[in-house]
C-alpha cells in the first residue's frame, strides 16, 4: 500500500540521524541535574547527625531530589551522547567517549554515595562534556561556576 502511494507522491525515502531536529541540544540540563546533585549532597551532609522529624523529612526530600537529578544528568549525557555527537567529534576530541562514561559512572556513584566531592566531580565532568559541545559548535565555554558556587 504505502508502494503505490509513494509511486503517486514521487516521494523519496529519507534517514535522520537523530530523533529530534538539530539545533535544540544543550547540555545546559545535565548541568542543572549535576549542579543539583551537588546542592543536595552537601545539604544530607550538613544534617549528618539530626534526628528530630523535621530532619528525617528534609533528609528524605533531600535524597530523593539527589537521586532524581542524578539520574536524569545520565539521561541528558546519554542524549548527548547518543543523538548529539558524531564520529567527527569523537576524531576531534578523542577522550571524548571516556569523559561522557566517567561523567556517567559519577552520576552513578553519587545516587549511591553521599560524596560532596564525587559531586562536584560530576559537576566538573559535565562541565568538561559541554566544552567540547559548544566547542563543536564553535562557542567558546567559559567556567559557568564563576558567578555562583554551590555549598559556599
Amino acid at each position: 500500500m504505502f508502494k503505490i502511494i509513494n509511486r503517486f507522491l514521487n516521494s523519496e525515502e529519507v534517514f535522520a540521524h537523530c530523533d529530534i531536529p538539530c539545533g535544540i541540544y544543550d547540555p545546559v540540563s545535565a548541568k542543572i541535574a549535576a549542579q543539583t546533585v551537588l546542592k543536595m549532597t552537601i545539604r544530607i551532609e550538613a544534617q549528618a547527625g539530626s534526628s528530630d522529624a523535621a530532619s528525617a523529612n528534609s533528609f528524605s526530600r533531600y535524597v530523593t531530589v539527589k537521586e532524581e537529578h542524578a539520574t536524569l544528568c545520565k539521561n541528558e549525557i546519554d542524549i548527548l551522547w547518543h543523538d548529539y555527537f558524531k564520529p567527527e567529534h569523537v576524531e576531534q576530541y578523542p577522550d571524548l567517549h571516556e569523559k561522557v562514561w566517567n561523567a556517567t559512572k559519577l552520576a552513578s556513584s553519587c545516587k549511591q554515595n553521599v560524596d560532596s566531592g564525587a559531586a562536584q566531580s560530576l559537576v566538573d565532568a559535565v562541565d568538561e562534556i559541554a566544552s567540547i559541545f559548544w566547542a563543536t559548535k564553535g562557542v567558546e565555554y567559559s567556567d559557568p561556576n564563576a558567578a555562583v558556587r554551590f555549598g559556599t
